[in-house]
């Protein structure tokens, strides 16, 4: 979710008022692309300035709108977590917050963008199947023109709604509309318009263009689209010509479980081949990152949780949990499994002041977890990233880094002796599942994606 914000960061640095000039501007408003940022409450625009997205896909781009209509962008305001997190948390928290007020307007600029700009805000629930629920269209996107200020990020996208469609394409025809081809587009920066938010509290709570701006994929050229919208040789249109380096709008990422499967390569060894009962082995696991332009995970970070779970299994099948060495950083506490109870901010929304929050991890104590806490005014970690006063230890995986992690196992004097398997599973979830149990999310935003594996072999000798 994000917040209108950016009048605060592009006017403050002006010495023009910004009331003087919206005054001697506001003839043009009609005329002039509209920057959602500075016009978040200005309802200057109407639904009916925009095709529905079946139109764009009844007959010309056919397989493009079957592609994104599967996709997260199409599902951006009626998926479900999104749906529980506007209405049960984010709404009612704005309206007894002055500070995070504006997050019932601003969730809107990236999950249901023409809402905000028509001032439909709240939306109708996705069950009353308004316009809000057309979510990322394609009309909208191929209508950005730019963005407002130095640095994308907090939906100031400026829009040009028209016959006047962008793309990436030097003058194609088209009998539908005019064409215009547009190098933002074919940006990283398009990407960053909403992959960028800062919260009220001045904090990066999304990030994720700017994790690969400062990576080593933006050095050499590859962007978002090179693997969210890869190229293949296929038509855009039905009429039209197929080319060789057709975008596919899949937009396929963190809830595509093919996608997630294999981001992170991992190798387990043992420090010895061989070890008796009561003998101490250690094991270490290399995580690398090799496919993440950005750190893993990304996104809403506060949402994840990805942790790695190693398992030993004797000759008799009986099977042994290793929780992980720990390493003595500051913060390390958030990224190993524990039983502690968090997310006690909900209890605003929930109008519960004695609520004493959820379990923060709901996975096996001892296992590390690969993330960056955030935490709200009062230091409490917190999924509502609206209300992130401050950061933890950032301990995700960055884009072609190896972590090591090792564990340390006193084989029992009872083990069975002859061959040990130990396997270590990187695992992610969407959502922790205990605040999606408590919040009645369905089970698919908590499920396990299994990245991957990897195991190793130990002689127990008698």
């Amino acid at each position: 979710m994000l917040f209108p914000r950016i009048i605060n960061a592009y006017l403050k640095s002006s010495t023009v008022c910004f009331s003087l000039l919206a005054f001697f501007c506001v003839a043009l408003v009609a005329v002039l692309p509209v920057s959602a940022g500075e016009n978040a409450n200005a309802a200057k625009h109407k639904y009916g300035e925009w095709e529905k997205p079946d139109y764009c896909g009844s007959s010309c781009h056919v397989d493009i709108y079957q592609q994104w209509k599967q996709s997260m962008m199409s599902q951006s305001y009626t998926h479900h977590w999104d749906e529980i997190e506007y209405f049960k948390l984010a709404i009612p928290h704005a309206e007894k917050d002055e500070i995070v007020a504006e997050v019932k307007e601003g969730c809107n600029g990236c999950h249901a963008p023409m809402s905000l700009l028509v001032g439909d805000v709240p939306p109708p629930r996705p069950e009353e199947n308004s316009r809000a629920n057309e979510g990322v269209h394609c009309d909208f996107c191929h209508t950005i023109t730019g963005y407002d200020g130095e640095l994308p990020f907090n939906f100031n996208y400026v829009v040009d709604p028209g016959d006047t469609k962008h793309g990436p394409r030097e003058n194609p025809e088209s009998p539908a509309h005019e064409t215009f081809k547009s190098d933002f587009l074919a940006s990283a920066d398009f990407c960053g318009i909403c992959h960028n938010e800062k919260d009220s509290y001045g904090m990066w709570v999304k990030s994720t263009h700017l994790e690969w701006k400062e990576g080593p994929y933006a050095a050499e050229g590859v962007r978002c689209h090179d693997c969210h919208m890869t190229n293949a040789k296929s038509v855009t249109a039905s009429m039209g010509p197929e080319y060789e380096d057709a975008r596919q709008h899949l937009f396929h990422g963190a809830h595509d479980p093919g996608k997630v499967r294999g981001v992170v390569e991992l190798r387990i060894h043992p420090d010895v081949n061989e070890a008796e009962p009561g003998e101490a082995v250690k094991f270490t696991v290399a995580l690398f990152n090799q496919k993440t332009g950005h750190k893993f995970p990304t996104g809403s970070v506060e949402d994840r949780i990805l942790w790695l779970h190693v398992e030993a299994t004797d000759a008799a099948g009986k099977a042994y949990h290793l929780p992980v060495d720990k390493k003595g950083f500051e913060g390390e506490e958030y990224t190993i499994g524990s039983d502690v109870l968090a997310y006690q901010d909900m209890g605003i929304a929930l109008d519960d002041p004695d609520f004493k929050g959820v379990q923060r991890d709901g996975i096996p104590i001892g296992n590390r977890i690969f993330r960056m806490p955030y935490f709200d005014p009062q230091g409490r970690m917190t999924i509502q990233q609206w209300y992130t006063k401050s950061f933890g230890v950032d301990y995700r995986i960055g884009p072609r880094e190896t972590k090591l992690e090792t564990f340390s196992f006193e084989l029992p004097d009872d083990v069975e002796p002859g061959q040990m398997k130990i396997t270590a599973t990187l695992n992610y979830q969407l959502l922790v599942k205990p605040v999606a149990d408590f919040l009645g999310v369905p089970e698919e935003e908590s499920a396990i994606m299994e990245v991957n594996n990897h195991s190793t072999y130990l002689e127990v000798l008698p």
